[in-house]
């Protein structure tokens, strides 16, 4: 092996054998597709296999190859007992005691004053939720559309398991909510949404900074752009096309595209099943009321009107953030420099699912949503000690800096585009 590490034992793949002995610079070496080795607690483990059966999917936990996944992995796993047992087939050695535990430029510092906030944080964990005329057709779109909004934030928590202490029981409860209320997957879900977590906004790493070429986001992708001539779409007008293509198309078109292609070529046939019970469910009350043409009308409007409320609350704690490529930052300042915060407030709250503390969410992904508020401001004080932003906005000053954003991006590609 390069970089100077002594191996005791050949490291073959997962064969539970813990005697070798490794550098950063040899762990780093096996990040491709086909030779994936990472680092949890100091321990190296071979997952080039183990990967393609990952119950979060191949891309999550490929991701972190080739570094130190700690924090990531304590972050996605409530039960680490239980996982452990799927990972010791896999531990193939451990770093040279001269290595430090961080890969590449990461901080121990913030790393180590963030594992004792989250020794605090864990105290909170235990607290486990138990807790026919046009006007009447508008209202009752609205309300469906409100209802949807809503069951999205709950199969969200079930999602991440934050409600119940059990994983099954969320796991159970996940794909009667995504699926029998809403009509989507649960499996697809977990593989998109779970990418964004661990790496947010990282360009080919973040699904939900992936915009078909319809936007240009951040600072870099539209320099980029534009330095390549890249035009297929008018990106200086995109702030203006954006409320015509983003928030009406996403969840209608896009998404269920997405859904119904990921459940047949995965052969997800309990998630097919959940999500056609949805929509046979529908249709059996709204047909005798408006016709099959009337119900399809009526659904498809819900929908625009949930993927509206849906793409403002998401995309305000996101899109105005530091995107680019992979930088290989600690936890704690990627999620950081990724996300922000939006003010507190009973309807913020409610409308948005507690995902106004995106901050808190995004550091401790399985915390019941009630009790981000008592973390944060112990997050926010770790930021202030290492000068790490800690940005809290209103729910208007969010909406506000999506649009001002996509404009600056805009501007940035026009110029490069004529001008380099």
């Amino acid at each position: 092996m390069g970089g100077g590490g002594q191996l005791t034992e050949p490291a073959e793949l997962g064969n539970g054998r813990a005697g070798g002995v490794y550098t950063w610079q040899e762990v780093q070496s096996h990040c491709s597709r086909s030779d994936q080795w990472l680092v949890i607690d100091r321990k190296v483990y071979n997952i080039t296999q183990w990967a393609k059966r990952h119950p979060g999917g191949i891309r999550v936990i490929s991701h972190y190859a080739g570094e130190d996944a700690t924090e990531a992995f304590t972050a996605f796993h409530p039960d680490l007992k239980w996982v452990q047992k799927f990972l010791k087939p896999l531990l193939i050695g451990e770093l040279a005691a001269t290595e430090p535990s961080q890969d590449r430029n990461k901080s121990a510092t913030i790393i180590q004053d963030f594992h004792t906030l989250r020794a605090k944080a864990l105290a909170w964990l235990i607290i486990w939720v138990w807790g026919t005329s046009w006007t009447l057709t508008l209202l009752s779109a609205f309300l469906l559309a409100t209802s949807q909004l809503q069951a999205g934030w709950l199969q969200h928590d079930f999602g991440h398991l934050s409600v119940f202490k059990k994983s099954s029981w969320n796991h159970v409860l996940h794909k009667f909510t995504i699926g029998h209320l809403k009509g989507a997957s649960a499996n697809w879900w977990n593989h998109r949404h779970y990418q964004h977590h661990a790496k947010p906004n990282v360009f080919s790493k973040d699904p939900d900074v992936n915009m078909l070429h319809l936007f240009v986001i951040g600072k870099t992708q539209p320099v980029e752009y534009g330095i390549k001539k890249i035009k297929y779409m008018p990106y200086h007008h995109q702030h203006q096309y954006f409320f015509l293509v983003g928030p009406p198309l996403l969840i209608p078109i896009y998404f269920h595209i997405q859904i119904m292609r990921s459940m047949i070529s995965r052969h997800d046939w309990v998630d097919l099943a959940c999500s056609l019970s949805h929509y046979l469910r529908y249709l059996c009350c709204s047909v005798p009321l408006y016709g099959l043409l009337g119900s399809m009308l009526l659904i498809s409007f819900v929908r625009i009107l949930e993927s509206h409320c849906f793409v403002w609350v998401t995309q305000m704690n996101h899109l105005p953030m530091n995107i680019d490529h992979e930088k290989h930052q600690d936890w704690l300042s990627m999620q950081l420099h990724a996300t922000c915060n939006v003010k507190q407030s009973p309807f913020n709250d409610w409308f948005s699912g507690h995902l106004n503390f995106q901050i808190e969410h995004h550091l401790f992904p399985t915390m019941p949503r009630h009790n981000y508020h008592l973390v944060a401001p112990q997050v926010r004080a770790l930021c202030d000690k290492h000068g790490i932003p800690y940005q809290v906005k209103t729910m208007w000053q969010g909406f506000a800096d999506v649009f001002r954003s996509l404009k600056n991006s805009g501007d940035l590609w026009l110029d490069a585009y004529l001008h380099k």
